[in-house]
């Protein structure tokens, strides 16, 4: 145990934790979504808030209660369901600029504090870092810099809020993955994924015009081709002037491979369109008839849904 007369205390640690919340309390606020509930966000500048993107959906107005407890109306000015960021704006007050902390030097045991705002005020929670690996993708294809699991609890109402290193410095936002996991999307992917919104209002993503489904093909066919599992996608569908349709692909054709891999699942080929895909080449092996074939696709940015 620490020796009490080198100046450490529970009391020291108690009052550490109040003063980290009270720092960032100026930034927090209450989302307030029609069928959802409460969400937390924060003030990632003037007049902006970052919160989690399915905290907030596409077609409601949203209400934002403010640090000073007033409530204001906010619109949506972007979202990117791949990275779970969502970008609001409320009408602009005077707020002080901040850096995050970087990811890079969070280890696995490291303590990290959690807050949010729920609607009877500030909320927080002290965690430990259960799990800090390198870049992932998410299950929708988005690049997350950093995987990084907490060991705290996280209620709907305080998901898009922040954590904080002991500095009291935001090093990402946190949400909540599969499983009831606690995430968090960290400052690198924010910076990275934030500015694209304000700019354009989404995260641009490949785009092949096809809609796909698995499907078992023949074994001898598996072989011709060179598939370990006799495994490929089917085309049940074919977009009008889409990439797919201008390269020939047809209704009824197998996807087999991209470029040289095998494609096991549709979200495999999803987890491929990701943003650093638009504009990009790429030979698609494909049965038709059982014959195999290869195709050349030049993969478009997806257009913005109507």
């Amino acid at each position: 145990m620490p020796d009490p007369s080198a100046g450490f205390s529970l009391e020291t640690v108690s009052n550490l934790g109040a003063d980290l919340l009270d720092g960032v309390a100026p930034r927090l606020v209450t989302i307030h979504g029609r069928r959802r509930g409460t969400s937390s966000g924060f003030l990632w500048r003037p007049g902006l808030i970052v919160t989690a993107e399915e905290a907030v959906e596409a077609d409601e107005d949203v209400t934002v209660t403010r640090p000073d407890g007033s409530q204001v109306s906010a619109s949506l000015v972007g979202r990117d369901p791949s990275t779970d960021i969502a970008l609001l704006r409320i009408e602009e007050q005077p707020l002080a600029d901040f850096e995050f902390s970087p990811s890079d030097s969070l280890r696995a045991g490291h303590l990290v504090f959690t807050a949010g705002r729920h609607l009877e005020g500030l909320t927080a929670a002290l965690g430990i870092v259960a799990l800090a690996s390198g870049p992932w993708r998410s299950l929708r294809g988005g690049v997350i810099d950093r995987r990084i699991h907490l060991d705290v609890r996280l209620d709907f109402q305080s998901e898009g809020g922040v954590a904080l290193d002991t500095n009291g410095r935001i090093m990402g936002m946190t949400v909540l993955g599969p499983r009831g996991r606690v995430l968090v999307i960290p400052s690198d992917t924010i910076e990275r994924v934030a500015p694209q919104l304000l700019e354009k209002g989404r995260v641009a993503r490949g785009y092949l015009g096809l809609g796909l489904q698995p499907v078992r093909i023949d074994r001898a066919a598996a072989d011709a081709a060179g598939l370990a599992e006799p495994r490929g996608l089917i085309v049940i569908s074919v977009d009008q002037d889409g990439p797919g349709q201008k390269a020939d692909i047809r209704q009824g054709d197998i996807l087999v491979r991209w470029n040289a891999d095998a494609v096991p699942s549709v979200r495999y080929v999803y987890r491929l369109l990701g943003p650093e895909s638009v504009g990009q080449a790429v030979d698609l092996g494909i049965l038709r008839a059982g014959e195999h074939m290869t195709l050349a696709v030049e993969i478009w940015e997806r257009p913005k849904p109507q």
